[in-house]
């Protein structure tokens, strides 16, 4: 049985004394519970990690990271590398994510060189693929998520080490979300694609969220979809209380 995943994605908010409050809060309301299947992730700021990886330690969640550097180390000023995080425990990292490509204008081929460092140093990449609501109007909603998919992948090999996420770029932050009929049908389409190009067997156990306003008032719908395995969690993420409430339901549900 595959994990289901439930990732938080912070973006850039929260202060330090909210950071702390909020770990605070996450770790004690999961002390002591069976969570199953389910595994937590939280990616906070860069400047948060150091605390949320302490908080980790004495807990059952994880940490993950928002981005990372394609290079190793050098002089890139304002960047962070994966031997970085690899020396704090970090456990995910998310990459390709819509904002990074619309406001950073990264490419596939950055994604793929993202994806092999972080593979290089056994953190699981949470790999972010999905269209933007002029390319679903204009019907090419599935050869754009190929595309990225084929570039970002090209030349990997994975077994069990890898997380994608298809995220429809119009219903993130905008409280629109993709119906569990039309998210299911993107995320077969990536479990196929990871069966023709991989095997059976690494489609079975890759998990494949999603990502587009996944709140409590529909993670339950969209759980049930036989190939949605969780969500990566943009506003609701926030939010103690609609947090703790989506890990109930997933817990319930795995």
């Amino acid at each position: 049985m595959r994990k289901i995943i439930i990732a938080g994605n912070w973006k850039m908010n929260k202060t330090f004394s909210e950071t702390d409050d909020f770990l605070f809060e996450i770790t004690d309301y999961l002390r002591g519970k069976d969570l199953g299947n389910v595994e937590v992730v939280i990616c906070p700021p860069f400047l948060y990690i150091e605390m949320g990886s302490d908080f980790a330690n004495e807990s059952n969640i994880y940490i993950g990271a928002q981005n990372v550097s394609n290079h190793e180390s050098g002089a890139f000023t304002g960047e962070v590398s994966a031997p970085m995080l690899r020396s704090m425990d970090i456990d995910y990292c998310i990459i390709g994510h819509s904002e990074r490509r619309k406001y950073y204008q990264e490419s596939d081929e950055l994604v793929n060189q993202k994806l092999k460092i972080l593979l290089d140093y056994d953190i699981i990449p949470i790999v972010c693929v999905g269209e933007t609501l002029e390319q679903r109007e204009k019907g090419i909603t599935e050869e754009i998520v190929i595309n990225q998919l084929n570039r970002a992948f090209k030349d990997i090999e994975i077994n069990d080490n890898v997380v994608i996420a298809y995220e429809p770029v119009w219903a993130i932050g905008t409280g629109k979300t993709a119906t569990p009929q039309q998210a299911q049908e993107i995320q077969c389409l990536i479990r196929d694609w990871l069966i023709e190009n991989y095997s059976k067997e690494v489609a079975d156990q890759t998990p494949i969220l999603y990502g587009g306003s996944m709140k409590p008032e529909n993670i339950k719908e969209l759980l049930l979809q036989p190939d949605i395995d969780g969500g990566l969690v943009g506003g609701a993420s926030l939010d103690i209380e609609k947090f703790t409430k989506m890990i109930e339901i997933a817990t319930e549900l795995g």
